[in-house]
């Protein structure tokens, strides 16, 4: 950001004080009792502008709707405070049946909470939940049902066996050159199909000094290492203060040369996403960001503001999918979101097949679908905003890439191949030598 930018107002999301180390525990302050679903008609209705001066921060039309009927009492200020949004998520199956007309499947789900990962949904996220459609895509990922109760075959609690390839804990060495660090198990919002629905949520991973002091002991210890992703739960639901000091501990190690952070705040809890924050992280380079996008409704204005201040920062941001039935398991839907992540400045990195962890059968998709869509965006979109479709093999054999078969055999020194059209084409190979 140039000198003059600096003292241009900006619409931005208001300053925020000091944080817990710990996201707050309190919910529902704003909450409005008497609201129900049946005064939300207004839902995803246009909502007329208010002048720049009185704005704190652009609102997408359908979390305004949502937070005039269920926290009316909630000022712009509120709303745009991210610790704001942690103390107000939404929980409890009465919260939920205020807000949503629950189908049987989901309201059983949720009185039978315990058995579960824990439902919890940011405001800003439940503003893009359809109050009535149980097969809304986005309300699919957020709000659990039964099915998550049924064990299929093949399926497991650690399928990626994390738990075999953690010398420490928080932390799993798979490959030579890198580690994965969970610096939290929390997260603002809880995806149904969460790989560590074993973890996170549990209180068992919090960003405690000693665990991830004997994290970085091990970093230090194992020079190999160059790379370093830090994940969880969220790390980005940290405060900048716990956050700067694990960043700082990282860089401080010579061999790191690369960190990288998975999120998924900026599509749940963009708030989160302040100035002071891009301006810190900026400190760290080089740091890139793994972003975790499902669909194309979380492409709303906040999203993309969230973004740009990422991007901004001079932060790479790759996005990470999971292929999820009656989700975005069409190439329409996963067009609409690869190219709205491009527009974000956001390069589609993965498209992931659902790991097989405990109750995800109702939500994987067969292997032939995701090189199905892999195949449709192959041609006719930008290369860019073509992601690499991965299976995570279960029993930890790390990411390996499935991708459609373009190599149709050899005639002689040509190798046959099919293009995005199916037509064909030979290729003179050379010989090996």
């Amino acid at each position: 950001m140039n000198a003059a930018s600096q003292h241009q107002p900006e619409e931005s999301f208001v300053c925020l004080g000091n944080q817990e180390d710990e996201p707050p525990s309190r919910i529902g302050t704003f909450f409005s009792p008497q609201a129900t679903v049946t005064d939300f008609p207004s839902l995803g209705a246009s909502q007329p502008a208010e002048p720049a001066r009185h704005r704190v921060m652009r609102m997408n039309p359908k979390s305004r709707a949502f937070r005039k009927v269920f926290f009316s009492e909630a000022t712009d200020a509120d709303w745009a405070d991210w610790q704001w949004q942690l103390r107000n998520r939404i929980r409890t199956l009465e919260q939920l049946r205020r807000m949503l007309a629950l189908s049987p499947e989901e309201e059983k789900a949720l009185e039978q909470h315990g058995e579960l990962l824990p439902a919890s949904v940011t405001p800003h996220y439940m503003g893009l939940v359809s109050p009535h459609d149980p097969e809304q895509p986005i309300r699919r990922t957020v709000i659990p049902t039964v099915y998550e109760m049924v064990k299929s075959a093949g399926e497991a609690e650690d399928p990626l066996a994390e738990e075999t390839q953690s010398p420490v804990p928080g932390l799993i060495h798979r490959y030579p050159d890198r580690v994965l660090l969970l610096a939290t198990d929390f997260c603002s919002t809880y995806c149904r199909y969460c790989t560590r629905s074993r973890i996170v949520g549990q209180g068992g991973f919090g960003p405690s000094r000693e665990r991830l002091e004997a994290a970085f002991d091990y970093i230090r210890r194992s020079p190999q290492v160059r790379d370093v992703l830090v994940s969880g739960g969220d790390p980005l639901t940290l405060s900048d203060e716990k956050l700067e000091w694990l960043l700082s501990n990282l860089r401080a190690i010579p061999h790191v040369e690369i960190i990288r952070m998975g999120t998924k705040v900026p599509a749940v809890l963009p708030q989160r996403i302040t100035p002071q924050l891009a301006r810190m992280l900026r400190k760290y380079h080089p740091v890139w960001m793994s972003l975790h996008f499902t669909h194309p409704d979380e492409c709303c204005y906040e999203t993309e503001r969230a973004c740009g201040l990422l991007a901004d920062a001079g932060i790479p941001l790759g996005s990470q999918t999971v292929l999820l039935k009656g989700v975005n398991d069409s190439l329409p839907v996963m067009k609409s979101l690869v190219h709205g992540l491009m527009k974000m400045r956001v390069r589609p990195y993965y498209l992931y097949q659902c790991d097989p962890i405990v109750g995800s059968a109702h939500f994987r998709t067969p292997v032939s679908k995701g090189v199905e869509i892999i195949r449709g965006l192959r041609g006719h979109t930008t290369g860019y905003a073509v992601p690499t479709y991965v299976i995570d093999a279960p029993g930890g054999g790390g990411k390996i890439p499935i991708m459609p078969d373009f190599v149709a055999g050899r005639d002689g020194d040509n190798i046959l191949l099919s293009n995005y059209e199916g037509k064909a084409f030979q290729y003179p190979d050379c010989t090996a030598e």
